[in-house]
């Protein structure tokens, strides 16, 4: 008898071991993510802060071209010439300093953008107007089929069909973007536009109907984890009570998951937003305002794509691009903060319930 009361202490030991370890690692790994989710704050917001300093910087600028004329006109050139050409240089290197663009105030909320020009602008505004409007298209064409897909599954399908559909739309979240693209730009685009006659081949309608194909999927498994987890004793007794499968699963089931539910749209949009390759390839990309679904948009993403990499490092646009990739940060964190700790706590509390 003692023995195997030394047996069951070691075998529990062993365990609160394997769990420690296990508890550290995990801890671990968020500590890391958390880290790593902190530095990139700071990196994207350390890249878009010289923009309040355009000015000082821009000074800065010409005084090391002037100090670089000093050794120039000396070695080369006589006397008078050295004079000549340093006034000619200065006013050269004034104007390509001025020639970035001051990234001011007034010029963010412009309606043009137009970094690459004599008068760079910087407008912000078109980029916005066309990251929403691409964004609630996409959300408004997957947040239904989702839903009623994820509804289906969890209600009425019988298992072996769960089994072959639940894996089938979950594998189009492993499609990478820049085939998605790709189909939207090649087959999808003109199946648009030949069917509902189109000026534009490429526009804010196509971006958005490709984008749902990548936001379905999304929002399909949270919600149907969602819908599956709701207690089977609440839809047997609607059942019991002499309602049909459909009116539990409408009024019943869909209510009690709300919260998850919308925790899925809310990812999908996310999603959505941030989305780069897929709104590069099939939306135009023209800085356009206007709320024509029918148009050609630039999103604040696929900008950021389209140009960080050619933009000269260090000077306005550089800056500028940062801080679209700010803003982006800044309104997707503020989204999921907000949501998630007061709306969809809300939610719960109301349907367990408690006084809110």
């Amino acid at each position: 008898m003692q023995e195997t009361r030394l047996n069951a202490a070691a075998l529990k030991k062993k365990f609160r071991v394997n769990e420690f370890i296990a508890e550290k690692f995990i801890t671990g790994v968020a500590f890391l993510s958390l880290a790593a989710i902190i530095l990139i704050f700071i990196f994207v917001f350390r890249e878009a802060a010289p923009i309040l300093f355009e000015e000082k910087k821009e000074v800065s600028a010409v005084a090391q071209v002037e100090e670089e004329q000093e050794t120039y006109g000396e070695e080369f050139l006589g006397e008078g010439s050295a004079v000549v050409a340093e006034g000619m240089f200065r006013s050269e290197s004034v104007e390509s300093a001025g020639s970035e663009g001051e990234a001011s105030l007034e010029n963010l909320l412009s309606i043009s953008w137009q970094p690459v020009s004599g008068d760079p602008k910087y407008g912000i505004l078109p980029l916005a107007i066309g990251s929403l409007k691409v964004t609630f298209l996409a959300i408004l064409i997957a947040s239904p089929l989702a839903i009623l897909a994820a509804l289906f599954t969890s209600c009425f399908s019988p298992r072996w069909l769960k089994e072959i559909l639940k894996p089938t739309i979950e594998l189009l979240a492993g499609f990478p973007s820049v085939v998605v693209g790709f189909f939207a730009l090649v087959t999808l685009a003109s199946m648009l536009q030949s069917m509902f006659g189109l000026e534009y081949r490429l526009n804010a309608l196509v971006g958005g109907v490709a984008m749902a194909l990548a936001v379905i999927p999304v929002v399909y498994t949270v919600a149907e984890d969602s819908l599956a987890s709701i207690p089977k004793h609440m839809t047997e007794a609607s059942l019991a009570l002499g309602a049909t499968k459909w009116q539990t699963a409408i009024f019943v089931t869909l209510p009690a998951a709300i919260p998850g539910v919308f925790a899925a749209i809310l990812l999908g949009f996310g999603r959505a937003f941030g989305e780069t390759m897929i709104v590069l390839m099939a939306t135009g990309n023209a800085a356009l305002i206007g709320w024509g679904l029918t148009e050609p948009v630039r999103t604040m993403s696929a900008t950021i794509g389209a140009e960080m990499a050619e933009v000269v490092f260090g000077d306005t646009h550089y800056h500028v691009l940062f801080l679209l990739g700010a803003i982006l940060f800044l309104f997707t964190f503020t989204l999921n903060a907000v949501a998630e700790i007061y709306i969809r706590q809300r939610l719960l509390k109301r349907f367990r319930g408690e006084a809110s």
